[in-house]
């Protein structure tokens, strides 16, 4: 059989027999009903059947034409699939992903996912800001990171956050020190311990202060310092203890440190994937962006 129609012929078919109609399918094709009335006619001739039947009230598909349009459907559904696919294949060959994401995220969350994207994908050049979480927010929100991963955005209105890890606060100190070998430890039990703190204008701060509001008896801070990691060399250093956030203490520079769990009240950060409200990614960052969803579906939604 000699095939004489086209993608054009195709669409007029789904549109008439979706809408049962020639007067609405041809409104929607931007089409006379008289030039769609001929695609149809030229559809059937090269196929040599009948699709619809025709009446002065209505239209509807033949036996024929219902099995035609199944068929015709999964065809054109295959052929966006591959026009999509090649298209997506040729975003990847070159160009520059952004991330923005708070330290913590650069040790436990990046490094195996990275590996695989570079590998798959060796051309795209992947730069990574790691900033704090107020950082981290401003760069996605002015689209100069194309997401993050940040515990901080669930509330802005123009962000999208998607959670992927809930973790608990922990007190810091050396694995000598005389509480180290308890399990889990009140906040009262620590009020006459030196504490070590990131500064007011820390986002783990914030949550830590917000939790504490209604707590009788505060730690009291006789240290600041701007980011965890230098928190944490104070306590290797002896100086003190420090409530921080549990992967922090599980990154692996501070060997002489060890975190036990925080309660009463028990202190959790939720991190998440961010993104700008209504801001289409480039096909290499979704792709990174999904992998790293993926990845961290299959680990526990809680640190130990």
């Amino acid at each position: 059989m000699r095939i004489n129609y086209d993608l054009h012929d195709l669409h007029a078919f789904v549109a008439v027999a979706e809408r049962a109609s020639f007067r609405q399918a041809a409104a929607d094709l931007f089409l006379s009903q008289s030039a769609l009335s001929r695609r149809i006619e030229k559809l059937e001739e090269g196929l040599g059947v009948k699709l619809f039947e025709r009446t002065t009230r209505r239209v509807q598909l033949t036996n024929v034409g219902q099995t035609f349009l199944l068929n015709v459907r999964t065809a054109l559904d295959g052929l966006e699939d591959a026009v999509l696919g090649v298209a997506d294949l040729a975003a990847h060959r070159t160009g520059t992903v952004t991330l923005a994401c708070v330290p913590s995220a650069v040790q436990h969350f990046l490094p195996e996912v990275l590996k695989r994207f570079s590998e798959r994908f060796p051309r795209i050049r992947v730069r990574i800001h790691d900033e704090s979480a107020q950082d981290v927010l401003n760069l996605v929100l002015a689209g100069e990171a194309d997401f993050g991963i940040n515990f901080s955005g669930a509330e802005d209105a123009e962000i999208v956050f998607e959670p992927i890890y809930v973790e608990r606060y922990v007190l810091a100190m050396r694995r000598e020190h005389r509480l180290a070998r308890r399990k889990k430890l009140s906040w009262k039990e620590t009020v006459g311990e030196r504490y070590i703190s990131v500064a007011k204008s820390s986002g783990n701060r914030s949550v830590i202060d917000a939790a504490l509001a209604g707590v009788e008896k505060h730690p009291l801070i006789f240290c600041e310092v701007n980011h965890v990691a230098g928190v944490l060399a104070l306590v290797e250093a002896g100086m003190g203890v420090a409530a921080v956030p549990g992967l922090s203490v599980r990154a692996g520079a501070h060997e002489a440190v060890i975190g036990v769990p925080l309660v009463q009240p028990e202190i959790h950060r939720t991190l998440g994937l961010i993104s700008k409200r209504n801001h289409s990614m480039a096909p290499a960052a979704r792709t990174l962006f999904d992998m790293l969803e993926r990845a961290w579906s299959q680990r526990p939604a809680a640190a130990p």
